[in-house]
């Protein structure tokens, strides 16, 4: 991209409408509803990434954990949606990152949650579990046991040494 057009498109998103959240589970879920049905059988409070260009960014106040979905593509390539990649480009959004749970389908193999594996990698943060597509109640008891113990202080302080 030349250094004009990157330029008009950092000036853009400085503009853009954002919209601030302190929950401590931040999700994305496509049109399909797959992971925020998975989310919503948690019950508890989660932030979603916005699906659209229109809507506003979301930025996080507070340290969170990012559960995504993978995506197919040959070899892993575009596993992690756009969406996803312009919510991390913001820095404090990286820094509140603590973890990140993946959902996949096993039928990708050796790319099965990889989009959850490569951002943990890239932001040095733990992959915290992994689910097959929609999960399992054993998943979702799972997950919110473990988002549970994951936030409380003595498990923080582990984390920080």
């Amino acid at each position: 991209m030349a250094p004009a057009a990157l330029a008009d498109r950092q000036n853009a998103e400085d503009q853009e409408p954002l919209e601030f959240t302190a929950s401590n589970l931040i999700y994305f879920s496509s049109v399909s509803e797959n992971t925020k049905r998975f989310v919503e059988k948690l019950e508890m409070d989660a932030a979603r990434i916005p699906v659209y260009a229109t809507e506003p960014q979301l930025i996080s106040t507070a340290p969170y954990v990012l559960l995504i979905p993978t995506y197919g593509g040959e070899r892993g390539k575009r596993s992690i949606m756009p969406q996803i990649m312009k919510f991390l480009r913001h820095e404090v959004n990286r820094a509140n990152l603590r973890g990140v749970i993946g959902a996949g389908n096993t039928n990708f193999g050796e790319y099965y949650c990889i989009a959850a594996k490569r951002i943990a990698e890239k932001c040095n943060v733990p992959v915290l579990y992994t689910f097959e597509i929609m999960g399992t109640s054993e998943d979702v008891l799972n997950v919110k046991e473990g988002l549970e113990t994951f936030w409380t202080p003595a498990s923080q302080n582990r984390q920080q040494r």
